[in-house]
């Protein structure tokens, strides 16, 4: 996986992916603390998985799928500097949990060998932020909110 430290090159291609893992991935909320650092896998960047860090603040609701979600902080900045997302979107950066690893693994062997191109940024278009600064999976945006 690209360190959260590594920036990908500012255009990626989109190539929009189907997503079979994170939508059936069983997440509790006490799974991720406030202070964690998160990534939310985007895509592949050189033959490694890539996506935003960010940094838990908070446990807030996520109005969207009618979930509890958690409040993100990019300590990078950008448009969008807090959002809430599920626990399912995320992967722990700071310290090596075996649920983690294992979704992480299982997402590398599904999109590794798609797009192998080593000087490739691929977005595969799963998440998309909503006008309340809310994550939102494809999977689970609902039409109309």
């Amino acid at each position: 996986m690209t360190p959260p430290s590594r920036t990908p090159p500012p255009t990626p291609a989109f190539a929009p992916t189907h997503d079979p893992l994170t939508p059936a991935r069983d997440i509790t909320h006490q799974h991720f603390q406030a202070g964690d650092q998160v990534v939310v896998l985007k895509g592949v960047a050189g033959g490694e998985l890539w996506g935003d860090a960010m940094r838990v603040v908070a446990p807030s609701w996520h109005t969207p799928t009618d979930e509890d979600g958690w409040r993100l902080r990019d300590a990078t900045g950008g448009a969008q500097t807090y959002v809430t997302a599920h626990p399912r979107y995320l992967v722990h950066l700071s310290r090596r949990c075996p649920d983690c690893l294992i979704h992480l693994r299982a997402m590398e062997d599904h999109l590794l060998t798609k797009y192998p191109a080593p000087n490739t940024l691929t977005d595969c278009g799963w998440y998309t932020t909503t006008a309340l600064g809310q994550l939102v999976h494809i999977a689970d945006a609902r039409s109309g909110r």
